[in-house]
């Protein structure tokens, strides 16, 4: 299955529904290249990151591109606002410094354009990580919504699977919705799938795992992998093993893991400069992007919402709660939970193996033999017959440099 396979429908809206987008800390564009296939144009890009630059600088050759966001004095006149604003503050695998740290503390500026735009736009999207829920006890995402009905603005957030779109990857985003003018909750809250149960047998189907991990959490995912990252917990861009249900233990290439955030493969090509550098920056790229087909799904929902919304099962919640998956609030509004799941849509997925389509590289005999040695130091369970396999992989390995 390619990344065409996986995109939504796009249906033949009037010219005049169609949306100016600003995108601010774009990355590679997922968000935007999810909303162009739903006929919405990006009139604004920014982004500071010199490899994914060149990536939008290739893809969206007609949207002027800015460096940094401070130095964008005024936002044009655009009917939304997107801003997948940067997650290493809020990120377990990151700094977990918090929505005020040097990183993140940069959704500030997303406030600072607001506040100084000539015209409101009708939309604000933010994505971040779920993390951000339960980071210093829910306070960051207190902070934002506090921040956001102060300006008038009603919000809704709801955490999302790219799973639910057809994409073999468990990875789980916040999406934040807000306007000062309409209600997101019919655009973000309405449809719903309710979670689906896409697990086989370990052995019988492919299973993705952090091979950097191991001793206290693997990411384990069940005929998908787990969410690629733009970093890991022994300081590199990786990405996840796969044990295949021959008994491989391997890594895949860097244009399925494109396809895996429904990218057409070789997206991230142009940002590597030296071709001595191999894959360079792109694994960290494609780990810090924006599924594309969850973008594409808001993009819909945007000109064609559901036009009421079913407040009846949701719940205000009390002070000092927790933050569930699913909320909604506004200036003059309590703040209540939905209890919508994270599967807005179902669109079946290929197998992983089947999936996959370019040649995977065996997992090196090195990283193997530190994945084996952290096992052995904690006490999580495994499934049957996955360190067996990792064993036969790693004395292959072994074997191989022998006879050299």
């Amino acid at each position: 299955m390619d990344a065409a396979q996986t995109a939504l429908p796009i249906p033949a809206e009037p010219r005049r529904l169609r949306l100016r987008t600003a995108g601010l800390f774009a990355g590679i564009g997922g968000i935007e290249l999810g909303l162009s296939r739903v006929g919405h144009a990006t009139v604004l890009l920014c982004e500071n990151f010199e490899p994914a630059q060149r990536v939008l600088a290739e893809r969206f050759p007609e949207s002027p591109l800015v460096d940094d966001v401070r130095d964008i004095e005024r936002l044009p006149e655009v009917d939304l606002v997107a801003a997948g604003f940067p997650c290493q503050d809020l990120s377990q695998a990151g700094r977990t410094a918090g929505i005020t740290g040097e990183r993140s503390g940069l959704v500030g500026e997303v406030f600072r354009l607001l506040d100084s735009a000539p015209k409101d736009p009708d939309w604000l999207l933010l994505e971040n990580v779920p993390f951000m829920l339960q980071l210093e006890r829910g306070e960051a995402m207190r902070f934002l919504t506090s921040e956001l009905s102060r300006r008038g603005f009603s919000w809704a957030y709801r955490i999302v699977d790219t799973r639910a779109f057809g994409l073999p990857q468990r990875r789980q985003r916040v999406l934040v919705l807000a306007s000062r003018t309409k209600d997101p909750r019919p655009v973000l809250l309405t449809e719903d799938h309710g979670v689906v149960n896409t697990e086989g047998t370990p052995g019988e189907v492919a299973c993705g795992f952090y091979w950097t991990e191991g001793v206290r959490g693997l990411g384990w995912a069940i005929d998908a992998i787990p969410t690629l990252k733009g970093g890991s917990t022994v300081g590199i861009p990786s990405p996840p093993a796969i044990w295949m249900p021959d008994g491989r233990i391997v890594l895949p290439d860097i244009r399925d893991a494109e396809r895996l955030q429904g990218f057409p493969s070789g997206w991230t090509a142009s940002s590597v400069d030296d071709p001595s550098r191999r894959n360079g920056p792109r694994w960290k790229l494609v780990g810090n992007a924006v599924s594309v087909p969850v973008a594409e799904w808001l993009g819909r929902r945007l000109v064609a919402p559901t036009t009421v919304y079913d407040e009846t099962a949701d719940a205000p919640l009390e002070g000092g709660h927790r933050w569930p998956s699913a909320a909604w609030g506004g200036p003059d509004t309590r703040v209540h939970g939905s209890p919508v799941s994270t599967w807005p849509r179902h669109v079946p997925a290929t197998s992983l193996a089947d999936f996959l389509e370019y040649p995977t590289t065996p997992l090196s005999e090195r990283a193997t033999a530190g994945f084996l040695r952290r096992t052995q130091q904690g006490r999580l369970r495994f499934a049957e017959g996955f360190i067996a396999a990792l064993r036969r992989h790693h004395e292959s390995l072994t074997a191989q440099l022998e006879t050299v």
